[in-house]
C-alpha cells in the first residue's frame, strides 16, 4: 500500500519545498500558528500554478471557534467558489453547533456548493462528543470524501484504537487522514500500528 503524505503549509516557499522533498499532497493554509485559516486568493493561485501535486485548501474564516455566523458562511462560500474556479483538488472545512457537535446544515450546504471538489472535514471532528458517531453522521453525505482526525486526542499515538475503528467504518474510497503530532520521525511506527493510507502534518516529511 502506498502511503500518502499530506504536508500542511502556510507559505508558497514551504509548498514548493514540500513538493521537492517528496510530499504527495499539500494542505494550504494561512496562520498555522492558529491551526490554519483560509489563505488569501493570491497565494492559492500562486501555489496552484506552480505545483504539480494535488492541493487542498483550508476554508476556515476565523479562530478559534468552529461555530459560524451567516456572514462567515458567505465568506466560506466565496472562498470555495474561488477554489472551484481554479480547479484545486479539494477544500478542507468543518462547522460545529453550540453543543460542540457538527452543524450538518452548514456542512451539507458547503459540501454541495463545493462539488465536484473533494471535501474533507478537518479536526473539528475531534471536538465533538463522539468521533465515531460524528463520522457515521458524515458518511450519510456522499459529497464528503474524507476526514482529518487524531481520533479525538491531541496526538494520534494516543488514539490508535479509535483511528483503527474509524478505518473499519468507512468504505475504501473514503479517506481517514491521520493527524496529530505525526512527523517524519514517527510516521513509520504509527503506520505499523494504524495501517492507514493517509497521514498529515507540518513535519511529516523533512523539509530542511
Amino acid at each position: 500500500m502506498q502511503i500518502i503524505k499530506e504536508v500542511c503549509v502556510d507559505s508558497f516557499l514551504n509548498a514548493v519545498n514540500a513538493e521537492k522533498k517528496g510530499a504527495n499532497r499539500i494542505e494550504l493554509c494561512a496562520r498555522l500558528d492558529l491551526d490554519g485559516l483560509t489563505p488569501n486568493k493570491k497565494i492559492i493561485k500562486k501555489v496552484f500554478s506552480n505545483l504539480s501535486i494535488p492541493i487542498r485548501v483550508m476554508i476556515r474564516p476565523k479562530h478559534p471557534s468552529f461555530i459560524y455566523s451567516e456572514e462567515d458562511i458567505q465568506r466560506m462560500i466565496e472562498d470555495i467558489n474561488y477554489c472551484k474556479e481554479l480547479g484545486v483538488d479539494g477544500v478542507v472545512l468543518g462547522c460545529l453547533n453550540e453543543d460542540s457537535n457538527f452543524n450538518m446544515n452548514q456542512i451539507n450546504l458547503l459540501s454541495e456548493i463545493a462539488k465536484p471538489l473533494n471535501v474533507i472535514i478537518h479536526k473539528a471532528i475531534d471536538k465533538t462528543d463522539s468521533v465515531l458517531n460524528s463520522l457515521l453522521l458524515l458518511l450519510k453525505n456522499k459529497n464528503i470524501n474524507g476526514v482529518l482526525s487524531s481520533g479525538g486526542k491531541t496526538f494520534a499515538i494516543d488514539a490508535i484504537k479509535t483511528l483503527k475503528k474509524m478505518l473499519d467504518l468507512v468504505p475504501n474510497n473514503f479517506e481517514i487522514i491521520n493527524a496529530g503530532g505525526i512527523t517524519y520521525k514517527n510516521i513509520n511506527e504509527l503506520h505499523s500500528l494504524i495501517q492507514g493510507k493517509y497521514y498529515h502534518g507540518k513535519k511529516i516529511i523533512k523539509l530542511k
